[in-house]
């Protein structure tokens, strides 16, 4: 096991443009991570946190601290997708690795576009 992970970590130095590429995934995740976490404020106000067609009110409220988990998403995302892109890369190759590395980022990048939308109708004018 060690040393798979060894041989795996010495093709993606070895793939200079994909380690690029999963640096920059990390650093996304972290800066969209501080931003919604220094967004958060504690309050008293509920926010809708999902629809059911299938319930009485169909609009079901948390308290505030549901909003971590848009935090959260973004450091599972960014660990996960960094571990499968290096998987990609030993399996599939090059190209296939860097088109999901990519793809990954604007995952990240829709993530703090939907928190920050969330954010914004959540904090009273």
């Amino acid at each position: 096991m060690k040393q798979t992970i060894l041989q795996s970590l010495k093709q993606l130095v070895a793939d200079r443009y994909l380690l690029v590429l999963s640096l920059f995934i990390v650093i996304v995740a972290i800066v969209c991570a501080i931003n919604i976490g220094l967004s958060i404020k504690p309050s008293e106000l509920q926010l809708v946190s999902h629809y059911s067609a299938f319930g009485i009110t169909h609009l079901y409220r948390d308290q505030w601290f549901y909003l971590l988990v848009f935090v959260l998403f973004g450091a599972v995302v960014s660990l996960l997708h960094v571990i499968i892109s290096v998987k990609l890369l030993i399996v599939k190759g090059h190209s296939i690795a860097t088109m999901f590395a990519w793809v990954s980022i604007v995952i990240i990048i829709l993530g703090w576009v939907t928190a920050q939308a969330v954010l914004n109708v959540w904090t009273p004018l």
